[in-house]
């Protein structure tokens, strides 16, 4: 389609030059018979070639302007009739205004158009110089406006066709999130049902593994809230920052590696709007983000911070991983993009959405180095100052 499209602005082009090429020769040729018809004028006095030459004469209509070789205008055709180079002339009609700038201004624009018609006439040399007619000049810009006109049709057509397979597979995902989690629930529910059948069974209520087990039950119970909240506007509540990340770092650190340390620290008390279960996928993709970024032992510290003038709140999540190169800074958010052999690259694409469209706010690489780890930043809109926070 490409090609073809190509070819057909390429014909129109090419045509279009074609047609102007062959304009201009005739205006060339027009502008030649008006020179000669004016050097015929001032060498005959026979009456009756006379009006035929004038006749010739002013069925030319290609601007002209006739200099000698001093450059001093002596005649001009087709240009502003209201405007004259001669002085007594305007002095003696006071319809015409003396304006030879106008006239300088003309003869310039003429002789970067096109050569001089060159003639002598009662021994004088004269130079004719003429510019491209109104209808030629037009013909000139035609293809291009044309073809914007098509490009700007085609551009419109594009982005409505991509918007309307892009809400086609995004009622896909949907449907197919939301079916997962339809069918996540009689599994889910059977697994709670076995805890407890096993608790009674075996006096286990205070058992550490059981309750273990059931905290991972009730993750998938998430997992698939998660999955049904997809598609539709989540309802955000306000929560303490702090306390909300520092639930699932308690949770997700006793499920990594003991190589692997944890520090939480930070303002308690700054607050956000949040949809609880699932800013804790965006915790969860960041977390184990970094976690596969780091590999033998290393760290990963979560701060939380403000900006008071701003009235945001600061959710950094730094790894000592392997760090990204600078120019991959944009890329990690894209869908597709991964480091791992088996990763889909699919986390920070749906993290990236999570916070901007359902919490309003922001996710970026704030700072990374090769070989030294990253930082993650999320802003999210403060809610609520209850002490002095930390400005940065």
């Amino acid at each position: 389609m490409l090609t073809f499209a190509l070819v057909i602005a390429s014909g129109s082009l090419l045509y279009t030059n074609y047609l102007v090429r062959n304009i201009a020769r005739s205006e060339r040729t027009r502008a030649q018979v008006w020179a000669m018809s004016m050097k015929q004028v001032l060498a005959s006095d026979d009456n009756d070639f006379l009006n035929y030459v004038f006749a010739v004469r002013d069925s030319s209509t290609v601007p002209a302007i006739v200099t000698d070789d001093k450059d001093d205008i002596l005649l001009s055709r087709g240009l502003d009739a209201n405007k004259t180079f001669i002085k007594l002339a305007a002095e003696g009609n006071k319809k015409l205004k003396y304006d030879p700038a106008y006239f300088e201004s003309e003869l310039a624009y003429m002789k970067k158009q096109h050569d001089p018609i060159k003639l002598t006439v009662l021994g004088t040399p004269w130079f004719v110089y003429y510019k491209d007619s109104a209808l030629l000049t037009q013909l000139k810009f035609f293809p291009y406006i044309q073809l914007s006109v098509i490009a700007i049709f085609l551009l419109m057509a594009y982005t409505a066709f991509s918007s309307s397979r892009k809400s086609e597979q995004n009622q896909v995902w949907v449907g197919l999130a939301k079916e997962t989690a339809h069918q996540l629930g009689t599994p889910i529910s059977s697994l709670m049902a076995w805890i407890e059948l096993m608790k009674e069974k075996f006096d286990a209520e205070d058992d550490q593994l059981i309750a273990e087990m059931e905290n991972d039950v009730k993750r998938l119970e998430i997992v698939a809230d998660r999955f049904s909240k997809i598609g539709s506007k989540p309802k955000l509540e306000d929560h303490k920052v702090y306390e909300v990340v520092k639930d699932f770092v308690d949770y997700f650190r006793v499920r990594v590696s003991k190589n692997i340390s944890f520090e939480m620290k930070g303002n308690p008390y700054l607050q956000a709007g949040l949809n609880v279960p699932l800013f804790d996928w965006v915790l969860e993709n960041l977390l184990k983000n970094a976690v596969n970024a780091i590999e033998g032992k290393g760290s990963i510290k979560v701060e939380i911070s403000g900006n008071k003038i701003k009235k945001q709140v600061f959710i950094d999540v730094t790894d000592t991983g392997k760090g990204i190169h600078r120019s991959k800074f944009d890329t990690v958010f894209q869908p597709g993009y991964t480091t791992r052999k088996r990763g889909w690259g699919l986390g920070l694409s749906l993290t990236k959405r999570m916070v901007e469209n359902y919490h309003n706010g922001q996710i970026f690489v704030r700072d990374s180095e090769v070989g030294k780890g990253t930082t993650f930043r999320i802003v999210l809109k403060n809610t609520k100052y209850d002490k002095q926070t930390t400005t940065r």
